[in-house]
């Protein structure tokens, strides 16, 4: 037999009837049940749901931080401890979680010392990357001199530095305020656009989930599961003020309904 040949976009992320229980003293805690979800090549990707709903535990089992117990998962087409081996992604957290007594460059540099990399080709990442988050010029900076967004551009950067396929952010804009956190989500769009990356991305926030995605998975709690998976036909291109248009308004009120479907606030 013949293979036939894959057409359309590489699929970087499958998963299928993926289910995690942790054993407690208390009894089992299922974090989550029977997900299924598909993520292309170049797709961005938000997931959305109320605290403790599973978001950040989904985005720790694509990165190998957690152990499915039923179910299955490939990134990249290969298991996850596979695709971590490989350094097939980025992982961005809450928290800048730089070094404070390191400069700017040396945090970025920090995967690419533990890879071996030369210091001819650590410099060229560190002065690229550092050009594609917008902080050229603050390389011997140290992280208590910048702002928290600036901090957290340059936690992006070395998330990059390693040049993977993959970005996964956990909710890496939740501590900043509106301003910042939509100057910040402007420039990840223009970012995402000059990289081409696959971006998974945890948020509460309903705007930001509309604003970047081209898909928006909602999850509800207890256990965590997948209640909608909607796919937004916004242009790429998009700006702040696509937030006033009724297109905008439209997946805004879906994703609404599914949060408020999805769980119940009475408990």
């Amino acid at each position: 037999m013949v293979d036939t040949p894959q057409t359309g976009p590489k699929r970087v992320i499958d998963i299928d009837r993926l289910s995690l229980t942790f054993e407690t003293n208390d009894g089992p805690v299922h974090a989550l049940s029977d997900i299924d979800l598909k993520i292309d090549e170049g797709d961005f990707v938000s997931f959305i749901g109320p605290s403790g709903c599973g978001k950040t535990t989904l985005l720790r089992v694509i990165a190998d931080l957690e152990q499915p117990t039923d179910g299955s998962i490939t990134v990249n087409g290969v298991s996850p401890e596979d695709a971590r081996l490989k350094r097939a992604y980025g992982y961005v957290f809450q928290a800048a979680a730089l070094y404070p007594w390191r400069t700017i460059a040396k945090n970025v540099a920090l995967p690419l010392e533990i890879m071996g990399l030369s210091k001819a080709e650590q410099q060229q990442r560190i002065s690229r990357n550092m050009e594609l988050v917008n902080l050229t010029g603050f390389e011997q900076k140290f992280p208590w001199q910048l702002s928290g967004g600036m901090q957290q551009r340059a936690s992006i950067a070395r998330a990059l530095a390693v040049e993977p396929d993959l970005l996964l952010m956990d909710e890496p804009f939740g501590a900043l305020d509106e301003i910042v956190r939509d100057h910040l989500n402007e420039q990840l769009l223009q970012l995402w656009a000059k990289t081409n990356k696959t971006v998974v991305f945890v948020t509460h926030s309903i705007p930001e989930a509309v604003f970047l995605s081209t898909k928006i998975v909602v999850l509800c709690p207890r256990p965590g599961r997948i209640y909608d998976v909607i796919e937004s036909d916004l242009p790429r291109d998009r700006t702040l003020d696509v937030r006033e248009t009724p297109e905008f308004l439209k997946i805004a009120h879906r994703v609404r309904e599914g949060l408020k479907a999805g769980h119940s606030y009475e408990d």
